[in-house]
């Protein structure tokens, strides 16, 4: 596989197999994604892998949390407070999408926030990671952390692996800093759920759509 059919491979699966990943696979990719750029080489990703007892641990205390209706402070916004045009409906359209591919209704709330919940349960992946940086980095290093975690998406690609980024842990930022014992002057910034594709789940069908280039890109020459 080259980068380009790694590329066009890449989605954000939500529905995995029952089936462990290799440890040495795992360690691997997460470790080999360092070569990812990153500004005046400051490598400022730190990153958790989680994986049996700990990851069990951790979905049976968000399964309880969620049915309680516990919450927590957000680590930051995860989206603008008003997201306008185009923004907005590409937001609202993917999710219409998935939806349809799952056969929930806009109406049903309550079963959407079923589906939801299942975020923090990795979609029933085998492996997880969690991403965190320290306080005092700003916007650039925010970018070099997508472009370490898209680095690790893309190689698990090429190990036959399925990922799934999820900035929603983002949303309960104690239990993960509880979890994996992460530093005060560090921020969780997302999770990643990591398997192999369970290629009969519905929401597996979803192929997000890409703005066209008229829409984002200008040559100048």
């Amino acid at each position: 596989m080259n980068v380009t059919e790694a590329v066009a491979a890449r989605r954000s699966v939500r529905g995995f197999l029952d089936r462990a990943v290799d440890p040495a696979m795992l360690h691997g990719i997460v470790t080999s994604a360092a070569r990812a750029a990153s500004g005046g080489n400051l490598q400022p990703w730190h990153i958790d892998v989680v994986t049996g007892e700990s990851l069990a641990r951790l979905k049976a205390l968000m399964t309880a949390k969620l049915a309680r209706g516990e919450t927590e402070t957000p680590a930051y916004a995860i989206y603008p407070p008003e997201l306008d045009m185009p923004y907005r409906d590409r937001r609202f359209g993917v999710g219409e999408a998935m939806y349809r591919e799952i056969g929930i209704p806009r109406a049903d709330k309550a079963a959407r926030r079923l589906w939801f919940a299942r975020n923090f349960r990795f979609f029933d992946a085998p492996a997880a990671l969690f991403c965190t940086v320290d306080r005092r980095m700003g916007p650039p290093q925010w970018s070099d952390l997508g472009m370490y975690l898209q680095t690790v998406m893309l190689l698990a690609v090429e190990a036959g692996l399925a990922t799934c980024a999820q900035e929603c842990w983002a949303m309960y930022p104690e239990t993960v800093t509880q979890l994996i014992a992460t530093p005060p002057e560090r921020m969780l910034f997302c999770g990643m759920a990591i398997g192999y594709e369970d290629v009969s789940a519905p929401a597996n069908r979803l192929r997000s759509e890409r703005a066209p280039e008229a829409e984002w890109l200008t040559v100048h020459g």
